[in-house]
C-alpha cells in the first residue's frame, strides 16, 4: 500500500479538492499518512493569490522533497497552474497536475509511476483559458462534522487589475445544479446540518449555462428543500448581485443564515477605479443597506487591500471613513501583492512595505473593535446555535458551536449535543477566554 501525505494551502475551493483528492485516493488503495512523515508520494495543492502564497507553496515541496529523496514530489493548485516554468525548473518537483485535472489524480499517478524518466518532470498542465467544461468532483464526506463546503463553481471572468487568479482558474465555469443537489443530499443523509455554497466567484454562478442567465438563487431555493440541511451560508458575493429581488427573497428562506461576505477591496472610488471592480462606493453602500432592510443586523464582512499601487495617504483615509461607516462584523485585511502578468504589477507609485504594513495594522486594529461591538449587540439574546464541539476547560465542559450569524458561542453542559441545532440559548462572546456565563 503506497503511502501519500497532503498538504493544502490557499481557499476554500481548494481545500475542497483536496478533500476530494483524498478520498479518491483512499478509494483506490492509498494510505494517507500525515504530511510531516515519511510517504511514497506527496501532494501540495499549491495557492498562487499573493507573492507569500508562492512562497509558502515552494516552501512545502522543498520540505516534501528532503523528507524522502526518493518519494514522488506532486505540485498542483494555482501556484502549479500559473508558474509552469518555475514549478518546472524546481527539482523538488516530480510531477505537476494542472487545475481542472485533479479529477484524473489517480490516472495520472498511475501512469506516471509506470512510465515516468526520474530525471524529467512531467506536466499536466492544460491552457486553462480554453477549458469551457466544469471539472466534475464530489465530496462523499468531509473532515468537519456539521458544516459541509461544496464547490459549485469554478474561474472568473472579472479581471481585476491585481488579481492572479483567472489566469490560474480560467473562465466561469458552473457545476449542473442536479449534481450540486445530489452531493448535498448525500451529506445531509450522514447527518450534515450546514453547507456553504463556495467558489471561485460565486456571483457568476450560471452564467455560463446555455440561456446565459446567473441561476444562484434558483440553486439556493433548491437547497432549502434539502430535508436535514437546516443552515445554507455563501460564499463570497460580488455588490451588484445584491438587488431589492434577490435579498427578498433570500429573505424568504428561513435556511438563509444572514451572514454575507460581500467584497469592498477598496473604500475609495479612485481606487476601486484603479482595481478595475465595477462599482463605486455608493453603490456598494446602496447594497448594504438593502442587506439590512431584509434581515434584522446581518453579519456583513468584507475583503480590503491596502497599499494598492497609488493609494494615498488621503485615499487610505478615505477607505478608513467608509469602513467606518458600514460598521463590518469582519474585514480580511491584505496588504497589495505584485503579481506577474497582472496590469497592476506594471502601475506606477508602487506603495513601500512598511506603509503597507503600518496601514494594515491601523485597518486590523479598528476592525477588532467593530468586530467586538457587533457580537456585544446580541448579549443576553435568545439565539440559535448549531453545536461543534465539546470542550473541557478547567472543571467546566463546554459546547461551542456558531449562530446563524457565525458568532462563536459556548454553553455549559455536561451532555454532548454535538451537531444538534439548540435554540434558546443567550449569546456569549469567546475572545481570547470563554467567559464565565
Amino acid at each position: 500500500m503506497k503511502k501519500v501525505a497532503l498538504h493544502n494551502l490557499g481557499c476554500k475551493v481548494n481545500a475542497y479538492e483536496m478533500e476530494v483528492m483524498q478520498q479518491l485516493l483512499t478509494k483506490n488503495g492509498y494510505e494517507i499518512v500525515p504530511f510531516d512523515k515519511e510517504a511514497d508520494i506527496y501532494i501540495v495543492n499549491t495557492c498562487s493569490v499573493t507573492n507569500i502564497a508562492d512562497r509558502k507553496s515552494r516552501q512545502m515541496l522543498h520540505k516534501a522533497k528532503k523528507q524522502n529523496r526518493n518519494a514522488i514530489v506532486v505540485a498542483t493548485g494555482c501556484y502549479a497552474q500559473t508558474d509552469t516554468e518555475g514549478a518546472g525548473a524546481d527539482e523538488s518537483i516530480d510531477l505537476i497536475i494542472g487545475n481542472n485535472r485533479k479529477k484524473d489524480l489517480i490516472q495520472i499517478l498511475q501512469d506516471y509511476e509506470r512510465d515516468h524518466d526520474k530525471t524529467l518532470h512531467h506536466s499536466t498542465v492544460l491552457d486553462i483559458a480554453n477549458e469551457h467544461e466544469y471539472e466534475e468532483l464530489k465530496l462523499d464526506r468531509t473532515a468537519e462534522h456539521t458544516r459541509a463546503y461544496i464547490k459549485i463553481q469554478d474561474g472568473c471572468n472579472q479581471f481585476c487589475s491585481y488579481c492572479i487568479i483567472p489566469y490560474a482558474r480560467g473562465r466561469v465555469r458552473s457545476r449542473e445544479q442536479a449534481n450540486v443537489i445530489q452531493e448535498i443530499e448525500g451529506l445531509a443523509a450522514l447527518g450534515y446540518k450546514e453547507v456553504v455554497l463556495t467558489g471561485i466567484h460565486l456571483s457568476s454562478y450560471g452564467i455560463d449555462f446555455a440561456d446565459g442567465k446567473p441561476q444562484l438563487l434558483e440553486l439556493i431555493r433548491a437547497v432549502q428543500q434539502i430535508s436535514g440541511i437546516e443552515r445554507i451560508r455563501l460564499g463570497s458575493l460580488e455588490p451588484r448581485i445584491i438587488t431589492e429581488e434577490f435579498a427578498a427573497e433570500l429573505s424568504a428562506l428561513d435556511k438563509l443564515c444572514p451572514h454575507f461576505h460581500l467584497s469592498l477591496q477598496s473604500g475609495c472610488d479612485e481606487t476601486l477605479k484603479r482595481m478595475n471592480r465595477h462599482y463605486d462606493t455608493g453603490e456598494y453602500y446602496q447594497k448594504v443597506e438593502l442587506l439590512r432592510k431584509y434581515f434584522h443586523n446581518p453579519a456583513l464582512t468584507t475583503d480590503v487591500i491596502v497599499g494598492f499601487p497609488g493609494e494615498t495617504e488621503e485615499e487610505f483615509g478615505i477607505t478608513r471613513d467608509f469602513l467606518n461607516k458600514v460598521h463590518f462584523y469582519e474585514i480580511h485585511v491584505f496588504k497589495y501583492s505584485r503579481r506577474k502578468g497582472t496590469r497592476a504589477d506594471k502601475m506606477p507609485d508602487q506603495i513601500p512595505e512598511s506603509v503597507k504594513h503600518e496601514r494594515s495594522s491601523i485597518l486590523i486594529a479598528q476592525n477588532a473593535l467593530e468586530a467586538r461591538k457587533y457580537r456585544e449587540s446580541y448579549l443576553n439574546q435568545q439565539v440559535e446555535v448549531l453545536i461543534e464541539e465539546q470542550q473541557k476547560i478547567g472543571d467546566n465542559t463546554y459546547q461551542t458551536g456558531h449562530t446563524r450569524e457565525y458568532i462563536r458561542t459556548a454553553c455549559r453542559a455536561e451532555t454532548d449535543l454535538t451537531n444538534q441545532v439548540i435554540t434558546g440559548i443567550p449569546k456569549r462572546l469567546i475572545t481570547d477566554e470563554i467567559l464565565e456565563l
